[in-house]
Order: C-alpha cells, then structure tokens, then sequence
C-alpha cells in the first residue's frame, strides 16, 4: 500500500466519521433527507460507473434496473405486511429481477459494439415505462401508489444510516471487484477491446458480468429511493434517471467510483439548492438550465470529472518533484 492509497484511506475514514455523527450535531429533517438520497444515488451512480469507467459501456436505459428496484419494493410491501422480512424479499426479488434482465439484455447486445447496448437498454427500459403504465391493476399506471414501509424506517435517522452504512459497504466492495483479476480485465476491455480478446479472455463473458453487477446495484438503489418517499410511480423509468447517473458519473469522474459519490452530491445538493432559491425567483424554476451550465463547466476545466483531474494534476506535481530531485541529484 503506498503513501497516496494511505492517505486516501484515512481522508475516506474522516468523512465517514463526520457523516455518521452528522445526524448528532443538526436537527435538520431537510438535510437528512438531501444527505439520504445523496447516499442512495451515489449507489446508482457508481453502478453506472462499473459499465461506463470500467467496461467502456455506455446505456442509455439503465433507469430500467433503478425501476425493478423501486416496483418490486413498492409491490410487495404494498401486497403483504410491511415488515423487515417482507423488505428484505422485496429486495431480493428486485436485485433477482433485475440481474436476468441485464444478463437477458447483455448475451442479446454485447457481443456487438457498446452502442448497441445502449439502444438496447433505451429499448428495454422504454418496455418497463410501458408496462408500468398499462399494468393498472398492479401499478396503478401514472398516478403510482404508496406504500407503508417497517416501523423502524420510519424513523429518518435510521434511514440514513442504513443508506450511509450501505453506500460505504457498495463502495468497498465495488473497489475490491475493480481491483480484482476480472475488474483488470474489465479495464482491458475498456482500453483495447481487441487486444482483450487477442489475449485469449472471452469478452462477452466479462461484459456480462458487468452487466448484471451494475444492474443489481441499481436495483439497490431504486429499492432505497422508494423507501425514502413512500411512493412510487412511472417516473422511475424515465430516462431523466439514467441522465442524472451519466451526469453525475462525468461531473465526478469516469472510472473512480469515488467520483461517482462526488457526483452525486453534487447534483443532489444543486438540485435541493436551486429549488429553495426558485421561491426566491421565477428563474431559479428551470433549474435544468443552471445544470447545463454546471456540466459545460466542468468540462471545461475538469475535462477528466473532478477526481480524475485532480488524480492529473497530483501526478504531474509529482512528476515534477521527481524530476527536479533527479537533477538535483545529478548536479550534486
């Protein structure tokens, strides 16, 4: 383990510490709630992540698995008792569910080009919206439904420590998965997909696998959303989501995971923010256009998302310092 990878471990405990005690020093329901979808969506986006950082896989309907998530959840608790068992099934089925369809949808797609995937998704995704819409008798179509959710969730404070402690658990996991043998592999196929294959590793395979991680996680977060309202209706399927994803992949840093967080709060916080201000102004209202503006600027000065030119720019001071000690040394 070298000094940086030290550092970013303790700076990765210092916030997780602060955030765990952060329920303790403010009795703002308002930010607990920012700071629990901050959480859940940070799921959703490093999920997005394992397809677009690490695989080189873009899809454009990845909403479709936050959907499963969201509907199996909102379902089941909605059909039988509202208890912690009955949670539990609800995400399994949701994250069993969801796994299929990504393994369905990536053995029909993967084995051409990303952008087929990506239309694929949209396609599959737009059947879900469909579905959901039509199903009135299970869905209730557009209107959605609530739900009762277990007792002890009812507290916001537990929600948010099931959300923080959850995050943390996917983020470490997810980092291990892409330091593995098969995230390597995965980054080889994101670099040279041919040269991948050339080298003997069956690509779809490991495509696959991507997939159906990525696809399960979403699900995840889609559970965690609707647990958070209470409600669910079609607009889990909307491909706003799977944009909200991308963005906040991009803003925070392709390939990092870390940056998907970042990305997350961000967008979260920005949204929460101008909302407050549009009782301010009528302007603050179309708040899509104040994150036009947010992405065109972080592409232009952070061209890598926020991690990853920081990791460029932590590497060139370094370069730097190493270059100069190695004249220093050759002048002495």
């Amino acid at each position: 383990m070298n000094k940086y990878t030290e550092k970013s471990n303790i700076v990765y405990l210092i916030i997780f510490l602060m955030l765990l005690a952060l329920p303790f020093v403010t009795d703002s329901r308002t930010l607990l709630i920012m700071f629990t979808q901050i959480f859940l969506f940070a799921i959703f986006a490093m999920s997005y992540d394992i397809l677009l950082g690490y695989t080189g896989i873009v899809s454009f309907g990845h909403a479709m698995f936050f959907g499963i998530g969201a509907y199996s959840t909102g379902i089941i608790l909605k059909q039988y008792d509202s208890t912690i068992a009955m949670l539990l099934l609800a995400v399994i089925v949701g994250a069993i569910i969801a796994g299929i369809v990504s393994y369905i949808v990536g053995m029909l797609s993967l084995r051409l080009k990303s952008h087929f995937y990506a239309m694929l998704t949209l396609a599959f995704s737009g059947l879900f919206l469909v579905l959901a819409e039509k199903w009135r008798t299970l869905t209730f179509g557009n209107d959605g439904f609530t739900f009762s959710i277990p007792d002890p969730l009812r507290d916001r404070l537990n929600l948010y420590l099931i959300a923080l402690i959850l995050m943390v658990v996917i983020f470490l996991s997810l980092k291990r998965f892409t330091h593995s043998p098969v995230g390597k592999v995965l980054q080889a196929i994101r670099e040279n997909e041919d040269r991948t294959e050339s080298l003997g590793y069956h690509v779809l395979h490991y495509k696959v696998i991507a997939s159906v991680v990525a696809g399960v996680l979403a699900s995840f977060a889609g559970s965690l959303y609707v647990l958070t309202l209470r409600f669910v209706n079609t607009s889990v399927f909307a491909v706003d989501v799977t944009l909200d994803a991308l963005l906040m992949t991009i803003i925070g840093g392709v390939g990092t995971l870390v940056g998907a967080i970042i990305g997350a709060g961000l967008i979260e916080f920005a949204h929460h923010w101008l909302t407050d201000l549009a009782k301010v102004h009528w302007i603050f209202e179309r708040w899509i256009i104040f994150f036009g503006i947010l992405y065109i600027v972080v592409v232009m000065f952070f061209p890598q998302g926020i991690v990853g030119t920081v990791k460029m720019w932590w590497g060139r001071k370094k370069g730097t310092q190493i270059r100069r000690q190695n004249e220093k040394d050759i002048s002495g």
